[in-house]
């Protein structure tokens, strides 16, 4: 394996390490991907949903109830689907609590997110499908920052290959020498082996995702949910093919791994969501307040730079009254 890694034109390096410490306080690079990913979702959300008539500051409201929501959703799928990691002969059930090492389900994020939102939407009244409209792109951009954390913690790629972009992969330790992937820092840059960066793929493919969600919005005003099912859809049509390369432990059904059962699944009902939401006509549009859109832009309500509609459009959809709107007026 050596000689061969020595042979290669390129690869890529991987990090030394995912985790320093600052005291006893660890500071993980999956985390802060996260937590980047969440704030550009709520930034770029919060942007669209003015655009579409909202007021500045809505998205963030709802984010206070739809992140918990959504991490502990996606930690919940992620449990479920290896139970084998924490439940058994040797295995400690406590670990299913530490979230920090990673291990988080995206379908159990949407689901138990959404139920989130809805309650955070209810409480600003906000139709849900507008707010899942607006927040569309930025999610899946969210998951491609996410995807980041793969890179630091060495995780979530594919078979060998001798492809110039190659992942190198290193061999790390802790301070007491003993192995550990995860937490530990490389002991040198030989790598152990070069395997397919597949959480690269998925980060590109969803960057491509969010692209064509803006597009759409832009070009077919896609209303009522319809945004949110692009992304849907587009997002599990790579994550079947991306899945397939991946080496990585997970639970088989009839000889598939579970994420790509799922994956063709949520297709499915994406797709079928789109075409039955065509049936309730045009985009909704929560008020004629082209002074939230302006707070909301800097001064600017610009579809090109939301993805959205901005002010002419709003004006032209027709006119949705939330429940509890003349309340947040005053």
């Amino acid at each position: 394996m050596t000689s061969a890694v020595s042979g290669m034109l390129a690869t890529i390096p991987s990090p030394d390490q995912g985790v320093w410490h600052v005291g006893p306080l660890p500071i993980r690079a999956y985390a802060l991907c996260i937590i980047a990913g969440i704030l550009v979702a709520i930034w770029w959300g919060d942007r669209r949903l003015v655009a579409r008539g909202g007021t500045k500051g809505t998205v963030a409201d709802i984010a206070v109830f739809a992140v918990p929501f959504g991490l502990v959703g996606g930690r919940l799928y992620h449990v479920a689907t290896d139970y084998y990691r924490y439940f058994g002969e040797g295995k400690n059930p406590l670990d299913a609590l530490k979230i920090w090492d990673g291990g988080l389900g995206i379908w159990g994020a949407i689901a138990l997110g959404g139920v989130g939102a809805w309650i955070g939407c209810r409480r600003r009244g906000v139709p849900l499908p507008v707010f899942a409209d607006a927040v569309a792109p930025g999610i899946v951009v969210a998951q491609a920052i996410g995807r980041l954390g793969n890179y630091f913690n060495q995780e979530i790629y594919g078979a060998p290959t001798d492809l110039p972009w190659g992942l190198e992969i290193y061999r790390r330790e802790t301070e007491n020498g003993v192995v550990d992937m995860l937490t530990g820092v490389a002991v040198d840059h030989t790598p152990i082996m070069v395997v397919h960066p597949t959480f690269l793929y998925e980060l590109i493919w969803n960057l491509l995702v969010a692209a064509v969600v803006v597009v759409l919005d832009r070009k077919l005003r896609l209303g009522h949910g319809r945004a949110f099912a692009v992304y849907v859809a587009g997002y599990t049509l790579g994550r079947c093919w991306i899945e397939l390369m991946r080496t990585d432990d997970a639970t088989h059904v009839f000889g598939v791994r579970i994420n790509v059962w799922m994956s063709i699944l949520v297709f499915l009902g994406a797709v079928a969501y789109f075409v039955l939401a065509r049936r309730r006509g045009d985009r909704e549009v929560l008020m004629s307040d082209p002074v939230a859109r302006d707070e909301g832009d800097g001064g600017h309500a610009s579809a090109k730079d939301e993805g959205g509609e901005g002010e002419q459009d709003s004006r032209a959809g027709s006119e949705l009254s939330a429940p509890g709107e003349q309340n947040q007026r005053h």
